[in-house]
């Protein structure tokens, strides 16, 4: 007979591992369709725009692609270009210490009106570098999924101007951010790529390109040069807006830029290299004041672009210049700026260099940017209209109105063909309204045609003005059209596959209905009949739960509640504490783990509301920090002193507790002298990397270089010896010797101690604080767990699942630890700085794991490694019985099932929410993401839970 029992209990313990890997697979496979559905980037065309493509049934000036109009074109790319860097102080509201550090450019816009402009360009979210590029090329919309790939860019094989320079016989050179030669392999001439993703490195790619721009401006070889700086990114991603280094940056730039112009103008005279150049200088997208950006906030999508031609065109260009902002620039001269999109760029340029338009490309030709171009004023250049213009604004109004109509042309010609090949395409009532808009401009053309080559039959002054108004019309009509089907594709350019978005549904409510199912037959297998007395406390504590999970995951429906979860998160876990604390005193009992946690969510609400406005920690803080007013007290020289040693001693007190608990809770010898004597090294490390930041070390640099470089490795290295000791100690270990609840003790401990080190060097010096913040709640979480059993009947084996609220808790406090670390559920709030701790130099396998191991270390590793301490709780015997040892694992189990229920609810009504929001304004910009992290999450969650009921178990 103990054979048989043997073999079903063996059965009946691998059984669990198995429905945990049904659980990934499934959760997996959902995912993957509603992701299918959800995330379906747009078409994309393999059609490409021809020089030999002729519209039909228009005007003769319409019938080919616009003539060039300027000769060579010289593109200055200052990533992450806020708006603000470039449009003078008076501008706005307030005066910042980052503004009017690009002087040059707003001497030249105050100076040189009709040949100099600032523009406020606005870009398209996700405003991620990747998908700025490509939209600025190819003239399309960003799509979301590009996202992913902002790590190793694919190259495009959408038309493009690249493409189309190439093709026309253009020399192109590029120097700077190496993500144009991932773009586009083969179409340029020379090129001068530097390494782009170590945030941490402020001045590679911006050396490499001042050493080789100003050279190239004197050479004839090129028709076109691109020259893309990234200082001021990576200045934001470390330091800021604020920060004294992004100031540097912005100073450095303008050095720079005078420098380009002094050239540019000394070789434009005539026949010099440099006569009907043109400069732009712009920003691909723009930045927080923490230096994030792929979001849709006002600040990341508003950048700026500077336009200056040498030679400058008529007086008259400032007649045509559209409504824009005007003020006084800080000497008292009128400056204007316009408004364009970046969605005209592409365009625009097209025109400018006369090569066709991409075949994909929506925009349009910016009125305001072709008119700086002398050349768009040249009749010569630009041909004639067979009409007699009486002035040079007709003749300009003429020749534009011709461009605008091979515009909408190529953007009509797009739509049918899109509208023929893509699956879903766009609404057919809005395709008519379009298509009705473009019939009636071109209708229009023909009548203008008519008007205004006829022959004066009026006085002078009527003919002119009779004239200009039928152009402006026409204008118009082009204009509204094209606008129009920009504003369509804004507003319906996905296409969502409603099958494959409710096929991923319908699998993720199957799932957590699997789950809750399997947890209420794991529930009821060892319950006994002494149990039915409890049965209603089991019911109110299940109900509680399930309350504090559903409110969480309901206020994913409302965009203010993700952009607050953290708060939400937090709330909730202190409903719940106020909640055990009501308990308690109803009893007439006060436990002081009650209070202790109730002041630990207090501080941590503190600690998201910093976590969540991204301050910086270490010495440098800005002046809205807590730790200012304390510097303000105590002077800055003592402050910058404390915030040098407050980490560093944290530190010793973390790793006093952390090698405490590993003598009491691993008892086997071999184990416990080497995971103690690695995590005592890793943590020397780690404090000896932070000294090696600070000034301590400011005159040895073989020292700062051993600790900056070599430490952060040396910690990653004892971790991933730990991860392998921990899983040979599992498989060869001989468990007998052990009673069950001191085997999985050891395993926990070593498991944790072989994470926590590298965590926390990743998390900078705010670690320390972490980690006491999650030591101290795990102490809360489990004194109480104890109290609740001494209540319990010491002849009834209460099981663990008797106080999911605990699990909840635990949850919810993951969630708040994730906000609390300067993490949040958009692409900006990743932490790419982390990525580099320890190296220089981007390799997307190593900083794609480092980076993801600061971001979900302290929301999902350590939380459901440290699951089987709150699963212990309840299984203090100290037997080596098989009855034993299956209601131990019984436990376990049923805590991790719980937790994993717990993800799945909040990931199914994250799913829900997008579902209902995906026309909503803030989709791609905030619930896109948001599924993105979710889902993440989601499947690691599964992933963890599946290895850890292996090595548990």
């Amino acid at each position: 007979m103990a054979a048989p029992a043997s073999h079903r209990r063996r059965s009946r313990l691998l059984s669990w591992p198995l429905l945990f890997v049904a659980i990934l697979a499934v959760h997996s496979l959902a995912v993957y369709l509603f992701t299918r559905g959800f995330l379906l980037t747009r078409t994309e065309l393999d059609l490409h725009s021809s020089r030999d493509d002729r519209p039909q049934d228009v005007s003769p000036g319409c019938a080919s692609w616009p003539p060039p109009a300027v000769d060579r074109l010289v593109i200055v790319v200052l990533d992450a270009l806020r708006f603000d860097f470039v449009a003078p102080s008076t501008f706005f509201q307030e005066k910042q210490p980052w503004m009017d550090k690009l002087q040059v450019l707003q001497e030249l816009a105050a100076d040189e009106k009709t040949s100099a402009r600032i523009f406020k360009a606005l870009a398209d979210p996700p405003t991620t570098s990747l998908q700025r590029l490509k939209a600025l090329t190819t003239g399309g919309l960003p799509t979301f999924i590009d996202v992913g790939n902002s790590f190793g860019a694919p190259a495009i094989v959408e038309d493009n101007i690249m493409y189309q320079l190439v093709k026309n016989g253009k020399r192109v050179v590029m120097m700077g951010d190496d993500t144009w030669v991932q773009l586009y392999p083969e179409h340029f001439n020379k090129s001068f790529p530097y390494p782009s993703f170590n945030v941490k490195d402020l001045d590679t790619v911006d050396n490499g390109v001042i050493e080789h721009l100003l050279p190239f401006l004197h050479k004839n070889d090129w028709d076109v040069l691109i020259a893309h700086f990234l200082g001021v990114d990576h200045a934001g991603h470390i330091f800021g807006v604020e920060s004294t280094p992004m100031t540097h940056k912005l100073e450095q730039y303008n050095k720079i830029l005078e420098d380009v112009v002094d050239t540019l103008r000394s070789l434009s005279k005539p026949g010099g290299p440099h006569e009907n150049t043109l400069l732009l200088v712009m920003g691909d997208h723009g930045q927080t004041l923490n230096g994030d950006h792929g979001g849709g906030t006002a600040e990341e999508v508003e950048t700026s672009l500077f336009a200056w031609s040498p030679k400058a065109p008529p007086d008259a260009v400032l007649s045509v210049l559209g409504e824009s902002s005007c003020n006084v620039d800080l000497h008292g001269k009128e400056m204007c700026i316009s408004t364009m999109q970046q969605l005209d760029f592409a365009a625009t340029i097209s025109a400018l260099l006369g090569i066709p338009f991409p075949f994909g490309s929506i925009g349009r030709v910016n009125p305001d940017l072709y008119a700086l171009s002398a050349g768009t004023w040249d009749s010569q250049r630009m041909g004639t209209n067979g009409c007699a213009s009486q002035n040079d604004v007709e003749a300009w109004m003429w020749r534009y109105a011709e461009v605008l109509c091979v515009n909408s042309w190529q953007v009509k010609r797009y739509i049918d063909v899109y509208s023929a090949t893509s699956v879903i395409g766009f609404p057919s009532e809005d395709l008519q309204s379009v298509a009705d808009q473009y019939s009636k401009a071109q209708s229009n053309w023909s009548a203008s045609l008519r008007t205004t080559c006829s022959s004066e039959t009026d006085g002078q002054e009527e003919y002119i003005e009779r004239k200009s108004l039928v152009l402006q019309r026409q204008i118009d009509a082009y204009t509204n059209f094209l606008q129009s089907f920009a504003k369509l594709a804004r507003n319906a350019w996905t296409e969502f596959d409603l099958w494959f978005m409710g096929i991923g549904l319908l699998l993720m409510v199957m799932s957590v209905i699997t789950q809750a199912c399997a947890l209420v037959k794991l529930n009821t297998m060892y319950q006994s009949s002494n149990q039915e007395s409890t049965s209603s406390r089991v019911i109110v504590q299940f109900s509680f739960a399930f309350i504090l999970v559903t409110i969480r995951a309901a206020s994913f429906l409302s965009n203010s509640y993700i952009l607050t979860e953290g708060r939400v998160a937090n709330f909730l876990l202190a409903t719940s504490c106020i909640a055990s604390v009501w308990y308690s005193a109803a009893k007439g009992e006060f436990n002081r783990e009650d209070f202790v946690f109730l002041l630990l969510n207090i501080l941590t609400r503190f600690g998201i509301e910093v976590g969540m406005s991204k301050q910086l920690t270490g010495p440098s803080i800005s002046k809205d920090h807590p730790m200012s007013i304390i510097c303000k007290k105590i002077g800055a020289s003592s402050c910058n002193v404390l915030l040098e040693l407050l980490p560093i001693m944290s530190l010793a007190l973390v790793a006093y507790i952390v090698l405490k608990c590993i003598s009491y809770a691993i008892s086997q010898k071999f184990l416990k002298y080497f995971v103690f004597s690695g995590t005592m090294l890793s943590y020397i490390s780690i404090a000896f990397h932070w000294a090696s930041e600070s000034a301590l070390f400011s005159q040895m640099e073989p020292i700062q270089e051993l600790g900056r470089s070599l430490a952060p490795r040396f910690v990653y290295g004892i971790g991933g010896l730990s991860l392998a000791i921990s899983a040979l100690y599992r498989m060869l270990g001989q468990p007998d010797y052990l009673k069950m609840n001191q085997r999985i003790t050891n395993l926990s401990a070593a498991m944790l101690c072989s994470w926590s080190p590298t965590i926390l060097i990743l998390l900078g010096r705010q670690g320390p604080f972490v980690a006491l913040i999650c030591m101290t709640g795990v102490w809360c979480i489990t004194k109480l767990l104890q109290k609740h059993q001494r209540e319990s009947k010491p002849d009834v084996p209460i099981l663990c699942v008797a106080h999911p609220v605990s699990v909840v808790q635990w949850s919810l406090l993951a969630v708040c630890l994730f906000y609390l670390t300067g993490h949040w559920c958009t692409f900006d709030g990743l932490r790419y700085g982390a990525a580099f701790i320890g190296f220089d130099h981007f390799d997307i396998i190593r900083q794609g794991l480092l980076l993801s191991i600061d971001t979900f270390g302290v929301s999902h590793i350590l939380p459901i490694l440290s699951l089987p301490f709150i699963a212990l709780v309840w299984c203090r015997t100290a037997s080596k019985d098989n009855k034993v040892k299956d209601v131990i694992i019984n436990n376990l189990t049923q805590v991790l099932l719980m937790y994993g229920l717990i993800t799945a609810i909040t990931a199914t009504l994250t799913i829900i929410c997008v579902t209902i929001q995906r026309r909503h304004l803030m989709v791609w910009g905030l619930f896109a993401p948001k599924y993105v992290f979710d889902a993440i999450g989601l499947l690691l969650t599964d992933l963890l839970i599946f290895l850890a009921s292996l090595y548990y178990s």
